[in-house]
């Protein structure tokens, strides 16, 4: 039988969705991008935003549209925080977040019974405090992704994960280790640990930088090791030093800054300032001067004025981000910025459209300071006869001359040219 998977949001999604792939097979199905003659489709929803939650029932429609007698299973955060999943017609099989597990034995009863008859677990992650063992060895392309770490407690005003997602939970350091070198035995080279809140990783005294410690102490084979998202409080001395004297930590973070206004970062309750923030910038700078900084920002909170967004614009700027991840402020239930006066949607998309156009500015501005360069490339799929595409460890998406012995190695590239937004090497 065939499988479907349509996967939306963040990493964690796209790990969750290659282990339930990697299950599905071990029991005989044919896992498969969804098309008209899957047999099952399992659609992994995302719901940060009204956006995410609009497309995750957009594509639980469209799958029962491409066959009306497949087999829908519909998962993960849009299911789990919003009661209307439960009212889509068509949907056999519905699974929130905490128990996705299950999944691959709910799909093999279903198909064995002459009559569907529908399935629905949604459990209440917010009391749930037992991590979810779900294990990768293979991945659709050649950067790795291991999820060490799921929920988040920080309750900022705008944000519907911890509902979505529960209380932190993290994976054993010791299955961290063994997963790494699996992967990396398996000819990966680079992998990305993710997670819903990464840096609040612990377990048994071991913290996130510690176990980040032992990564590169036990895991020889590993050439690029990637943060998928750290917040800028979790980037503690001892991170720093370890970016400071390893090449393997990739030679970029993503910070979610989410707004450059300290009254603003008071009223999303976030845990620092924009002194805490710059300082902590300027000590990983120290050690890693051409290190690449992309932030997530917030436009148009409520209690964000045209004041408070042109100083956050000003402070993205000082900051010299590499780009900007720039999100329009969206209202989710049960959150305590959903009960603030609401900007006007005008009013967002405007300062969206503008963030975009500074975030283009510096994203340029730092590809131009490597011109001429040589940087270690790992190219991940072709992209035409001619071309493949790969990133450097700062981040930089660069395209290539096409060379398939050459697809998931480390090679060295000198940064020929920039054209139209788009970064050239050459290969030596």
């Amino acid at each position: 039988m065939k499988v479907g998977f349509i996967t939306l949001g963040c990493k964690v999604n796209i790990y969750e969705s290659n282990a339930l792939k990697e299950a599905l097979e071990d029991n005989g199905f044919e896992v498969k991008e969804a098309s008209e003659d899957c047999d099952v489709f399992v659609i992994n929803t995302c719901s940060v935003t009204n956006m995410a939650d609009a497309k995750s029932r957009k594509m639980i429609r469209k799958c029962i549209k491409m066959n009306p007698n497949a087999l829908i299973c519909a998962c993960g955060c849009y299911v789990q925080t919003n009661e209307e999943a439960l009212s889509i017609e068509g949907v056999d099989i519905l699974v929130g977040n905490g128990n996705k597990k299950e999944i691959v034995d709910k799909i093999l009863e279903a198909i064995n019974k002459p009559k569907k008859e529908k399935y629905v677990n949604i459990i209440d992650v917010l009391h749930m405090h037992t991590y979810e063992p779900l294990d990768v060895t293979s991945y659709d392309h050649t950067r790795a992704f291991v999820k060490i770490e799921d929920g988040c407690e920080n309750f900022c005003s705008f944000c519907i994960i911890p509902f979505a997602r529960g209380p932190v939970r993290c994976k054993n350091a010791d299955k961290v280790i063994e997963e790494l070198k699996n992967i990396t035995l398996n000819g990966y080279k680079e992998v990305v640990l993710s997670g819903i809140h990464t840096g609040r990783y612990f377990d048994n005294g071991l913290n996130f930088s510690g176990l980040v410690e032992r990564i590169l102490k036990e895991v020889p084979l590993l050439k690029r090791l990637r943060v998928s998202s750290i917040e800028i409080n979790e980037v503690d001395d001892h991170f720093i030093e370890l970016m400071k004297n390893s090449k393997v930590i990739a030679n970029h973070l993503h910070l979610p800054l989410q707004c450059g206004s300290d009254p603003v970062l008071k009223a999303m309750n976030r845990r620092y300032d924009l002194a805490f923030f710059t300082e902590r910038v300027r000590k990983i700078r120290e050690a890693r001067p051409d290190i690449s900084l992309t932030a997530d920002v917030i436009v148009g909170f409520p209690t964000e004025t045209d004041e408070e967004y042109l100083k956050s614009k000003a402070y993205c700027k000082e900051i010299g981000f590499s780009k900007i991840h720039v999100f329009p402020y969206s209202r989710r239930a049960h959150t305590k910025a959903a009960l603030m006066p609401q900007v006007k949607d005008s009013i967002k998309k405007e300062r969206a459209l503008d963030l975009i156009k500074l975030s283009d500015e510096l994203e340029l501005e730092y590809a131009n300071k490597f011109l001429g360069q040589t940087l270690d490339v790992i190219p991940e799929q072709k992209l035409n006869s001619k071309e493949m595409v790969g990133h450097t460890s700062n981040f930089l998406q660069v395209i290539l001359p096409y060379d398939e012995k050459l697809i998931g190695e480390d090679i060295s590239v000198v940064i020929d040219k920039i054209q139209n937004g788009k970064i050239y090497g050459k290969l030596i």
